[in-house]
């Protein structure tokens, strides 16, 4: 199951970590029904953005989260330390609840192993990506998507804002970066944003974040009430979708003018 890799001549990289849907059959026939269902996918995330950026180049992963977690760290640090989350092979839900039949976790090893065949070569594929931009144009920049239920009392209190903009504390991109997308964000009056709040940014924006050697990076977490059902059958909802898509259409094309 090899990332999918769409190459463009712009600047700019999609990362699509979550969108993916596939679980091998000897994992599924482990999970739950709550595992089965595969709740805590970014649901659309490709469709959603496909063709708002014509020049991107697009890295995404067909694995689903709960085989491996494509933005966690290969080594399972917590990414929030304090807060409930999930880890490099969840074990739950995002609303707490068990994944897996009693007793049929994976183990450490099995871990190891799914890091290796699974996590690597997305990042092999995204960090390859990322150095043939930064040779072409002298610096790359690396948008990560990502789309979450709007109220998940697990992770956060109360609703979500629309647009979650994470910079690792203005330390993976540069300010200018960072400024462009709040603004856009901002001026879009209908739709709520915050700046490093809950979600500040996973672990592929904190690793390849390195601004100093022309490498910004920087992630977008989208409430998806905005653009689908936020429960089953998460139907695609197209006329809430194309509102959403003209901001994030503005949102990539400002991005690669943030540093001219």
């Amino acid at each position: 199951m090899t990332p999918g890799v769409i190459r463009g001549d712009g600047p700019l990289l999609l990362g699509q970590p979550h969108g993916g849907l596939e679980i091998p059959e000897s994992i599924v026939a482990r999970l739950n029904a709550a595992g089965r269902a595969k709740a805590d996918t970014d649901w659309h995330i490709g469709e959603l953005y496909a063709g708002l950026a014509p020049a991107a180049s697009v890295v995404s992963t067909p694995i689903h989260r709960y085989v491996v977690d494509a933005n966690r760290d290969p080594a399972d640090e917590s990414l929030y330390p304090g807060q409930n989350t999930t880890g490099l092979c969840p074990t739950t839900t995002f609303d707490g609840e068990p994944v897996y039949r009693a007793g049929q976790e994976p183990s450490a090893d099995e871990i190891g192993e799914r890091q290796l065949r699974y996590h690597q070569p997305y990042h092999d594929a995204l960090r390859a990506e990322l150095e043939r931009i930064h040779q072409r144009h002298g610096y790359a920049i690396l948008y990560d998507c990502h789309s979450i239920r709007s109220h998940i009392p697990f992770l956060f209190d109360g609703r979500l804002p629309d647009f979650n903009i994470g910079s690792n504390g203005t330390t993976s991109c540069d300010p200018a970066i960072e400024r462009q997308v709040a603004e856009t964000c901002a001026t879009a009056s209908v739709y709520t944003s915050i700046v490093n709040g809950r979600f500040k940014g996973g672990w592929t924006t904190r690793h390849y974040g390195e601004p100093a050697r022309g490498f910004h990076a920087i992630q977008m977490e989208l409430t998806q009430r905005n653009y689908m059902l936020e429960e089953a059958p998460w139907d695609y909802l197209a006329e809430r979708a194309e509102r959403l898509r003209a901001v994030l259409r503005r949102i990539l094309e400002r991005l690669t003018l943030a540093l001219d």
